[in-house]
């Protein structure tokens, strides 16, 4: 392999330094609705886009040639105008679609935010709560996960657990714990009519967004949104818990884990959906992998660790340290039951 030069490791860095800056341009498209305005409308000049999207021309201009220069919107020179293709609406401009990962960007006002704090945690080993970070937190990451959930959550994950889906259909009750604005919650509620389900966060910003968008489902009336943490589970037996997203940011998962097999009945499901990561660094080399890595040193690791648990897990512990939890909690199966590109799907049971 050739040893690579300093001049073209700096290449490197800059170009990262560019997507860096580029995701502000790109949490701007998002709420202002930008590369919607986009969506579908054909070849645009900078004044046509400026009233499609409601913004100032100037800024339509500095904004159209950003997205231009990053190749993320195709520009006509000749005509001087400027198109959002379908491939990339469908990551960006679509909110529908399974690959739209725009919300992400939002989430990183909340991020940069609390570099101050993350400077001190690293130098004293503590860290950054949830509850530290702007609530584009909630918002940004729930909704960034959300189109992975639609895909997938109901069509093939729910249905990789043994019995799950026949169960839920008859009824059975459900907690989702950690449930953040609450999207998986509520593809559950609509998926199952029959089911009773909760949604549990200890962040009150996260319950107040779950709440929200509970309402605008039409499932108000079905869905039921409480603060609580992961150390204690409201209610009384469930057949399936779940945990989006969640263990990693725990300070305790072992604790928590217990509290799992408490709430549930005696042939319960426990459903861990975690980031599709592994342990050896090595093993973390693409896009996706690069992004947890990332996430694991400046939200998830901070997060757990400002819990002041026994240990903190990061989001690549891996399978082996997941099961082990769950076994040293009661749990008697492990398996893992699917996964996609960004996530996998255990599935434990007393």
């Amino acid at each position: 392999m050739t040893a690579e030069t300093a001049a073209e490791f700096h290449q490197r860095v800059i170009d990262d330094a560019g997507a860096a800056v580029r995701g502000l341009t790109v949490a701007l498209g998002e709420r202002l609705g930008l590369y919607r305005a986009l969506h579908g409308a054909g070849p645009l000049t900078i004044d046509q886009f400026a009233e499609r999207a409601g913004i100032h021309p100037r800024y339509s201009r500095e904004w159209l040639h950003a997205q231009a220069a990053a190749d993320y919107v195709a520009h006509d020179p000749g005509a001087g105008t400027y198109e959002l293709t379908d491939a990339r609406a469908a990551v960006l401009g679509d909110p529908e679609s399974a690959t739209y990962a725009a919300p992400f960007f939002t989430a990183l006002k909340a991020l940069y935010a609390t570099e101050d704090q993350l400077t001190e945690a690293y130098r004293t080993g503590g860290g950054v709560g949830w509850a530290e970070h702007h609530a584009s937190l909630d918002s940004g990451m729930g909704s960034y996960f959300l189109p992975g959930y639609r895909a997938n959550l109901v069509q093939h994950w729910l249905p990789a657990l043994d019995g799950v889906t026949e169960r839920l259909a008859e009824g059975g009750r459900v907690a989702d714990i950690g449930c953040g604005p609450g999207h998986a919650t509520l593809l559950i509620a609509q998926a199952f009519p029959n089911a009773e389900v909760y949604g549990y966060d200890y962040s009150e910003e996260a319950i107040s967004q779950a709440r929200e968008n509970a309402r605008a489902a039409g499932l108000a009336d079905r869905v039921v949104f409480e603060v609580a943490g992961a150390d204690g589970i409201p209610g009384g037996k469930y057949d399936l818990i779940t945990y989006f997203n969640v263990i990693h940011d725990l300070g305790d998962p072992a604790t928590a884990a217990r509290q799992v097999r408490k709430a549930l009945v005696p042939d319960g499901v426990w459903m861990i959906v975690e980031p599709n990561a592994h342990p050896a660094v090595a093993d973390n080399t693409s896009p996706a992998g690069r992004l947890f890595m990332s996430l694991s040193a400046v939200m998830c690791l901070p997060v757990a660790a400002a819990e002041k648990g026994p240990y903190a897990l990061g989001n690549h512990a891996g399978q082996d340290a997941l099961g082990e939890i769950a076994r040293t909690a009661g749990f008697t199966r492990w398996r893992r039951a699917t996964e996609s590109a960004v996530n996998a799907v255990y599935e434990a049971r007393p």
